[in-house]
């Protein structure tokens, strides 16, 4: 091993949502920053190589090969897996995992991470979901509440650009939004129609996304072009690579390092603080260690959990933020594929069509268990779901020849409204991640094992799901009406969180109200595993939040000499 003499103020590790906002706070704050990324680097416009290609421009039309599923047999039991942008999906032979129990793990491993594919849904937190542990008596509590964070959400929405209405919901908290996409009309139609239906409880709005509808410096608004997961030429949608990343460059106080897999938390037992970290060269094998006064971890949620079990193992055997016995444990995601779909063909829209490809539709917010209403599960789902017409695209389902059946293909097909609604999976002791000694990936580490089930509880609530959306649609004067569960698995919402949760008590959680770890308070968590519960919303926009106050804070207490 060779040891590197470089030092810095603060070391980032991962450059994703929330590895780019940490890098984005603190250098801006002064400080000379590391940011390590495991994987390549991909430059924001130049590497975003087939953001403009037709889909008779690939070899496969865009689709998936036999050859892919073979190499990716965890990519492909979903969407992910296709020939546009396989490039940017890890790969599952480099870097395998071990199920107990089924788990979809889909990773990111590049500069920017998962913010260049992710949905852009954005929503806040309300006191509904940071008091909820507390009045159910699960779990444990968080130990900030909405005020604590509020600040910080106007802060990042700002920066970040988020399109939204201003709707007064207390369950969903309004933002420092730019204009919203407007539903079409259909959707508007719909949103009208249920007003006045289940005491106006239920509410059809539309989806608060990263995609500009005004300018930011360096960023252009939204083209409607439906290709933001192959990268946005425009800097229209958020990404580490269209925001956070330039900002911190700007400053001059940035060291990016891809290719650097960060093997271990360095702590020092006397100081009782973490002294740097030991870092893989994924290329030459070679280790190196740096030094820094803070350390940021925003691997993503199971990697942070990983890369914290592996450190001080000389002082915890469960790693450093083992003491309290909540490491690597409730790991949670948000259950989906369930919903109803309706018909809209008797709504006289026959004339009309969409505009663009607009890159969200509308959002359902919560209204299960709140506000009287009381159900026999816990915690409740919001929807996110479209309004449109079909096109050529439906003569794959049609037998016909001739002029007539040309004519007909040539015309906007029928109307039609559907959702999948996004349920909130509660915090579960035995839904747990581990490390699997037995099992190496490409660089000979040990790779994770994932222990994780839905339960009980989120099985009543998708019972809900689909009747609830079905009775909505029933009441708009939707036709052919179906609901529909398409099943899923743990880590299909490419939301986990979880497994480093933030808490109130050392003996119960792993990081304190300012995310830092209480084994080592100048080591930050600020990715999903941080989450103490999960809501029901999209939790990006919460990592942004929290990861800009823990910057904050972070460098306040290195001022005070604190760390």
């Amino acid at each position: 091993m060779s040891l590197s003499a470089e030092a810095y103020d603060a070391i980032v590790v991962g450059s994703g949502i929330s590895g780019g906002w940490a890098a984005k706070e603190l250098t801006e704050k002064g400080l000379k920053v590391l940011l390590l990324e495991r994987g390549k680097n991909i430059e924001h416009v130049k590497d975003y190589v087939n953001a403009r290609k037709a889909p008779w421009e690939y070899p496969h039309r865009g689709r998936r090969t036999v050859a892919m599923e073979e190499a990716f047999p965890v990519l492909k039991r979903d969407y992910a897996l296709n020939e546009m942008n396989l490039d940017w999906w890890a790969s599952d032979e480099d870097n395998p995992y071990t199920e107990i129990r089924r788990f979809d793990w889909y990773r990111g491993y590049h500069v920017g991470g998962r913010s260049l594919m992710w949905g852009r849904q954005s929503y806040r937190l309300s006191d509904f979901d940071f008091e909820a542990n507390a009045k159910d008596g699960l779990a444990v509590d968080w130990p900030i509440r909405y005020a604590d964070i509020a600040p910080w959400y106007d802060h990042v929405e700002r920066h970040a650009g988020i399109q939204g209405s201003i709707e007064n919901l207390e369950q969903l908290p309004d933002g420092q939004f730019q204009p919203a996409m407007p539903l079409n009309c259909a959707e508007d139609k719909a949103a009208n129609a249920l007003k006045g239906h289940f005491d106006n409880r239920r509410r059809i709005i539309p989806a608060r996304t990263a995609n500009l509808t005004q300018a930011l410096p360096g960023r252009s608004p939204c083209q409607y072009r439906n290709a933001c997961w192959l990268g946005c030429p425009y800097g229209a949608y958020f990404s580490t690579q269209s925001s956070t990343l330039p900002a911190a460059v700007a400053t001059g106080n940035l060291t990016l390092k891809p290719w650097s897999i960060v093997t271990e938390v360095v702590y020092d037992k006397d100081a009782k603080r973490a002294s740097g970290v030991r870092v893989l060269d994924a290329v030459t094998d070679k280790s190196t260690e740096y030094k820094a006064k803070i350390v940021f971890l925003c691997a993503s949620t199971l990697n942070s959990t990983w890369l914290l079990m592996r450190s001080a193992t000389d002082v915890w055997p469960g790693g450093l933020g083992s003491s309290s016995g909540a490491l690597g444990h409730n790991l949670m995601d948000h259950h989906f594929r369930v919903g109803a779909s309706g018909s809209l063909d008797d709504w006289g829209l026959d004339d009309k069509y969409t505009f663009g490809r607009r890159p969200g539709g509308f959002y359902i917010p919560r209204y299960r268990n709140l506000f009287g209403d009381k159900r026999d599960y816990l915690r409740g789902f919001g929807y996110q779901g479209g309004a449109s017409r079909s096109g050529w695209d439906r003569a794959v389902h049609e037998l016909g020849v001739g002029g007539d059946f040309k004519d007909r293909m040539a015309q906007p097909g029928s109307w039609r409204i559907g959702t999948s609604a996004f349920g909130e999976m509660l915090p579960n002791h035995e839904n747990k991640v581990g490390i699997d000694e037995a099992k190496t990936d490409k660089w000979g580490l040990p790779v994770l094992k994932i222990d994780c089930a839905t339960g009980e509880n989120e099985a009543l609530m998708r019972v809900d799901m689909a009747n609830d959306m079905a009775e909505m649609l029933d009441a708009i004067g939707a036709s052919d009406v179906h609901t529909y569960d398409a099943g899923y698995s743990p880590g299909m919402g490419i939301h986990e969180m979880g497994t480093a949760r933030m808490g109130r008590d050392p003996k119960s959680s792993v990081l304190n109200g300012w995310n830092q770890v209480w084994d080592a308070p100048n080591v930050f968590v600020t990715d999903g595993s941080c989450m103490t519960s999960a809501g029901c919303q999209n939790p990006s926009l919460t990592y942004m939040a929290l990861t800009a106050r823990a910057a904050d804070y972070a460098v306040q207490e290195l001022k005070r000499r604190n760390l």
